[in-house]
């Protein structure tokens, strides 16, 4: 199976290419935004496999939550490359590939949402236990007991959050950011 996924719901966004359990990615390059990078990159991906799209089984994109114009370019490049080929598109939740990411079982991840909020997923053995949301870190709903991992940007961007998260995370992980590889992985599994 041969699955091209996409993610650009913060910068730099990147490629990824699923075959047959191997998985190649890319970022974007640092001097392109990712709308005039992501398909080039892709079209790039691809050919450094001796690929093209038409050998593709389907097209999968960080679904968000994230930029509002990285969403639109990412969903835009998949749906077109899905639906001019005949492919399966996937939307994968862009908080859920980075607790994937994190390869803990308990995941709290927060990644800045800007303007003094961070979008919150937590996650516990990969599935979803509490609904993602925006919050202000002083508001962002505590995890049930201890041993928690929490990943993400917004861990830099707001000390506060940090702060409240101590008693339940063990593991931090602020380095954690949206990524295709991980989009590429939960799409061949759906």
């Amino acid at each position: 199976m041969k699955i091209i996924a996409l993610e650009s719901a913060a910068d730099p966004g990147s490629v990824a290419l699923w075959l047959d359990g191997e998985v190649v990615s890319r970022p974007c390059p640092a001097d392109a935004s990712n709308s005039a990078g992501l398909l080039p990159l892709a079209i790039d991906l691809l050919r450094s496999r001796g690929l093209t799209f038409s050998d593709l089984n389907g097209v999968a994109f960080g679904s968000g939550p994230g930029s509002f114009t990285g969403l639109r370019v990412a969903c835009g490049v998949a749906q077109g490359l899905a639906e001019s080929r005949g492919l399966p598109l996937i939307a994968v939740s862009t908080l859920e590939a980075m607790a994937q990411a994190s390869g803990g079982s308990r995941v709290l991840v927060a990644l800045d949402a800007r303007m003094g909020e961070v979008y919150v997923g937590v996650f516990e053995a990969g599935e979803q236990i509490v609904a993602l949301g925006v919050y202000p870190p002083q508001s962002v709903p505590l995890p049930v007991g201890e041993g928690w991992l929490a990943c993400g940007n917004g861990l830099k961007a707001y000390p506060e959050l940090r702060e409240r998260l101590s008693p339940c995370v063990d593991v931090w992980l602020p380095e954690i950011m949206p990524c295709a590889q991980s989009v590429a992985r939960l799409a061949a599994r759906r």
